[in-house]
């Protein structure tokens, strides 16, 4: 009975382990099915960089979550160019990558239609080495007005302007990666404009003084501002604009009345006063 007994529990036993493992290799079945091998990232690389075959590897991904543009073998990717940095384990898509014969180096990163052009700071000018590759300034030319004809008597009027707004920076010196959060103080930043801010910021370097000033990276607004003078600096109240002085004329010199002789139709006779002669009119 004891014998009946225990063979039973181990034939519920056997059933359950077969149970058990078949549901088990179900399972691995379903998520290997789930799961695909994208390349990733085996280094941390640098925009710019060339990429070579040790910088990359092959890592399962969910089906579910793989980002769009991802490659399946790396011999498709090595040889072209970052255009934005990478770290390990990041997937490597088509997003991050500079079009099929495109030269490594800073030339990879300029956005079409955008130029790169580079300026020269010092620790204050660049925001105390605050301004990092990947971050958006604005440009502030510091300048004097023109002097025009009666204003103030002909005395330069000195002015504060941001001429650019939203502008990215490329590079600090020859530095290029926008993964270092640490300030470097440089003496030169790269920024990234469209031709017609190339030309308003080489005029505004050759006119005055350039600083920058550092902006939130998600603020898009304009800054609508008129400069600052002076007068707006100390809150003086503008002087109002000379009077025109008028010429007077000269009063014309005044003519000698003429005193107009009445003349009269008279009689008049002659009269003998012994040897003395008179006329007497009446």
């Amino acid at each position: 009975m004891k014998n009946k007994r225990a063979i039973m529990v181990m034939a519920v036993a056997i059933v359950f382990g077969l149970a058990a493992v078949l549901l088990a290799s179900r399972l691995l079945r379903q998520s290997a099915a789930s799961v695909d091998r994208i390349v990733v990232a085996a280094s941390d690389v640098n925009l710019g960089q060339r990429i070579t075959p040790d910088m990359l590897k092959l890592s399962d991904w969910p089906i579910g979550n793989k980002p769009p543009g991802t490659a399946g073998d790396p011999k498709t990717i090595v040889g072209r160019v970052l255009k934005s940095s990478i770290q390990v384990g990041d997937p490597v898509t088509e997003a991050k990558l500079a079009p099929m014969g495109a030269s490594g180096g800073l030339s990879a990163v300029i956005t079409e239609g955008k130029r790169a052009i580079t300026v020269r700071v010092n620790d204050v000018i660049g925001v105390a080495g605050f301004a990092l590759p990947g971050n958006y300034v604005d440009v502030i030319v510091s300048t004097q007005l023109e002097i025009l004809s009666g204003d103030r008597g002909g005395q330069p009027k000195n002015i504060a302007k941001i001429v650019l707004e939203r502008i990215l920076v490329l590079a600090v010196a020859q530095e290029v990666s926008r993964d270092d959060t640490k300030p470097r103080v440089v003496n030169a930043v790269t920024l990234e404009v469209t031709p017609a801010q190339a030309e308003n910021l080489d005029l505004a370097r050759s006119v005055g003084t350039l600083s920058l000033a550092l902006r939130n990276q998600v603020d898009p607004l304009d800054a609508k501002t008129d400069g600052a003078t002076k007068r707006t600096l100390l809150n003086e109240a503008e002087e109002p604009p000379p009077k025109p002085v008028l010429a007077v004329a000269k009063p014309a010199p005044a003519k000698p009345m003429l005193q107009k002789a009445a003349l009269v139709k008279r009689d008049c006779v002659g009269v003998l006063n012994g040897v003395i002669m008179s006329q007497e009119c009446f």
